[in-house]
């Protein structure tokens, strides 16, 4: 009984609470038990099995009362970048290690509200800066699919624990926080969807920063009618976040209509890189027959400043962080390291080289850079210029379609070390997901086949402003031709 609770996507879940075929309490059990499993993923930062019980039981309780919420009883993971009231949150980084919330993410709150369960705090990459999961200060996270030799791959990042536990069936759902693709591209590596909403929609309040103008929280699951289950939830105006948006929010699972008839899809000519995968571009073809035998209309359009995307990210984001960092100078909380005799200076110095990891200083200090006097008109004014530009690309570019479809990341998932030591290998990793995040647009990866080794890969859809409904929409279509059934073999189970 306990895998096949394990098995059922959120909708299934919700379904069979309803129709009291299982208790919360029993589902929980089964996802606690299949987390213990898994240890060896190193998905999870903290487990919080005591509290997952308790939430079941308030769950049966308002199950059985007539007034549970959408998510009463249904086991999540949440990213360990969201603050979590009571449960430490670290952001997979030693200076925040035991560091205990006295309050809880507008996100992650809005779950609880609705009834969800949490089973505790998944892995990233540190501070949400990475694309494969190899920076954590928690160790890396594997992915739940292995190479064709049985060797371990990465689940992507940073939200490769919340991907990878998502994959292995021991979540039903969970947070990822999407900066440059860091929600799109593991959903892809480990054959799961995740939707990036639109910049606003979600709100940032309680979540570690890293780039504020970019960072946006999202739901990862198994399908997509799951995603968009969970994105109302999540979704809604927050006073306390000034970039918040006051508005309604849709019902997503009511846009899963089946029909895109008469919809235009863009295939941008500047996504077709030199190099790309023989087997990325016939899935990228694949997607477009698939649409076109729905109904949709394959319209080819030009981006031309997607070439920039990549440099443009690295400045603003290494910029933000800089800023957003600063915080982190061991005086308030999480970790401190003061030499004997040590001045204010010293103590700064010694914390943030112990509790940062070489990534997040690497990007701490090309932010720094490239906001130095001398360098910041050079650098960061042109960034935000261009930045200007690549959204009205995507102005212009939605007069002629309704949705663009590409494919989510260059390749299926990597084994570990083979682009760590070359970071601009590992930064190209985002070519594709980037450009929708500096235009602030709603971007979702859906998982549409799997290359030679069967190992997953993912089809990209990027939106209108606001317009997730659309995304989901022929995102489902897309999931409804491909019928993706790969499923990674539970070899950490001994």
């Amino acid at each position: 009984m306990a895998t096949e609770l394990t098995d059922l996507t959120v909708a299934q879940m919700r379904d069979g609470l309803k129709a009291k075929s299982f208790s919360a309490v029993e589902l929980t059990q089964a996802h606690i038990s299949a987390v213990e499993a898994a240890r060896e993923l190193n998905a999870f930062i903290v487990e919080t099995p005591e509290l997952a019980l308790e939430q079941a039981k308030a769950a049966d309780a308002a199950i059985a009362a007539g007034n549970a919420g959408p998510l009463a009883g249904i086991p999540l993971g949440i990213k360990d970048l969201f603050a979590t009231k009571g449960v430490q949150t670290t952001a997979a980084s030693k200076i925040l290690e035991g560091f205990v919330p006295t309050y809880e993410s507008t996100v992650s709150g809005n779950l609880l509200r609705d009834g969800a369960v949490t089973l505790g705090k998944l892995n990233l990459d540190q501070f949400a800066m990475g694309s494969s999961n190899e920076t954590s200060a928690f160790g890396n996270v594997l992915n739940p699919y292995r190479g064709p030799n049985g060797e371990h791959l990465v689940p992507g990042g940073s939200s490769g624990g919340s991907s990878s536990a998502v994959a292995a069936r021991i979540v039903a759902a969970a947070t990822g926080t999407d900066t440059g693709g860091s929600i799109r591209q593991p959903a892809a590596f480990t054959g799961i969807s995740g939707i990036k909403p639109t910049y606003g929609r979600c709100s940032r309040w309680g979540v570690v920063a890293f780039a504020s103008s970019l960072d946006q929280a999202g739901p990862m699951a198994r399908t997509i009618e799951d995603c968009a289950i969970l994105l109302k939830s999540m979704c809604g105006f927050d006073p306390k976040d000034s970039t918040s948006l006051d508005l309604p929010v849709p019902d997503f699972e009511k846009a899963l209509t089946g029909d895109v008839r008469g919809l235009k899809i863009g295939i941008p000519k500047e996504y077709r890189v030199d190099g790309m995968p023989a087997e990325i571009e016939k899935l990228w073809q694949q997607g477009m027959d698939w649409l076109k035998a729905a109904g949709a209309e394959i319209v080819e359009i030009s981006l031309p400043h997607t070439k920039y995307a990549l440099p443009t990210y690295y400045i603003v984001a290494p910029a933000e962080a800089s800023s957003n960092l600063a915080r982190y100078d061991g005086v308030r909380y999480g970790q401190r390291v003061a030499p004997e005799n040590a001045s204010l200076i010293d103590m700064y110095e010694a914390t943030r080289a112990a509790g940062f990891g070489h990534e997040v200083k690497r990007r701490i200090m090309i932010g720094t850079y490239v906001l130095s006097a001398g360098y910041y008109d050079a650098y960061y004014v042109k960034a935000q210029r261009l930045r200007t530009l690549i959204a009205q690309d995507f102005e212009k570019a939605y007069q002629q379609c309704d949705v663009i479809l590409t494919p989510t990341a260059p390749s299926a998932a990597f084994a570990f070390g083979s682009k760590s030591d070359d970071p601009l290998a590992m930064y190209l990793n985002d070519v594709f997901t980037v450009p929708a995040s500096l235009a602030g647009l709603p971007a979702l990866s859906v998982p549409a086949g799997v290359d030679a080794d069967g190992l997953p890969l993912g089809l990209h859809l990027i939106g209108r402003k606001l317009d997730e409904e659309t995304v989901l929409k022929v995102g489902h279509v897309i999931e409804q031709a491909a019928q993706f059934s790969a499923k990674p073999e539970k070899w950490w189970v001994k």
